[in-house]
């Protein structure tokens, strides 16, 4: 009924199909017999959406901080939306160039690239940061993200300012703790400025947070980067996930001259 009737995605098909299974087995505690023919989804692969340099200045143009300089990092380094929000000001290396993203996807740390023309943008956003961060640290406002077993370790790294992050939100809370904390900004508020940003540019391509990081590797490749250190800078554990971007090359489809290209009419 999902995939005929409703019509829904793979994803939505599989989500049902697994919320039944932990239904009968976890909270039921009945067997579970799948009907013959059901089962999981299989995914269509899709070609990445891959802007050009062109593009993407286009859409940074349109920005405003800090979803500028959001983008400009992810563009800059191949990284994903969460990566990006969820940098800490340590871990960001205005000197060596590079950012260390930490437990990334897979729960695996790397070092990626900090693009040039960040470091000016860095340096000032430190600078407006410091003084947010010292109006926090003397009202007791905490940063999120902490491990329990870390705020044992390090019971003042929720203060610091190393550990602060790069793109705080704007409000505070009160957790279970009734200690008062700021959470990173939320992805909706970034995701919600990018596609704002592409309208304006008359972009007619389905241009979300994850296009910057197709369009960092693709972009690579282009200027011959190899592709083994392509897979190290998006911190794939597989060599076939990052060969996807061998088949977005700016060449045409399978790196192939059309034939059409070699007639001669006006």
């Amino acid at each position: 009924m999902l995939t005929v009737e409703q019509q829904l995605s793979a994803s939505s098909h599989n989500q049902a199909l697994a919320a039944l299974t932990f239904l009968y087995v976890h909270v039921l505690r009945a067997p579970f017999e799948r009907i013959p023919g059901i089962v999981p989804a299989t995914r269509a692969r899709r070609e990445p959406v891959v802007l050009s340099p062109e593009e993407v200045g286009r859409i940074l143009r349109q920005l405003d901080q800090p979803h500028r300089l959001c983008v400009l990092l992810m563009y800059g380094g191949g990284l994903r939306l969460t990566e990006c929000l969820t940098l800490r000001v340590k871990d960001v290396d205005p000197e060596r160039r590079e950012i260390v993203v930490r437990a990334g996807k897979g729960g695996k740390d790397r070092r990626v690239p900090l693009a040039v023309s960040a470091i000016g943008i860095i340096r000032r956003r430190f600078a407006e940061l410091r003084r947010s961060w010292y109006r926090d640290y003397r009202t007791g406002v905490r940063s999120t993200g902490l491990t329990p077993a870390l705020e044992r370790k390090y019971p003042n790294a929720s203060r610091d300012w190393g550990w602060s992050y790069v793109f705080p939100a704007t409000r505070t809370f009160v957790d279970r703790s009734e200690a008062r904390r700021r959470h990173h900004l939320h992805g909706t508020v970034l995701q919600r400025a990018i596609a704002n940003a592409a309208r304006a540019s008359g972009i007619n391509k389905r241009v979300t947070s994850h296009s910057f990081r197709h369009s960092f590797a693709t972009h690579l490749l282009e200027s011959g980067a190899d592709i083994r250190t392509i897979q190290e800078l998006l911190g794939h554990s597989d060599l076939h996930t990052t060969m996807i971007y061998t088949h977005v090359l700016n060449r045409g489809a399978l790196a192939v001259i059309s034939p059409a290209d070699r007639l001669r009419v006006e």
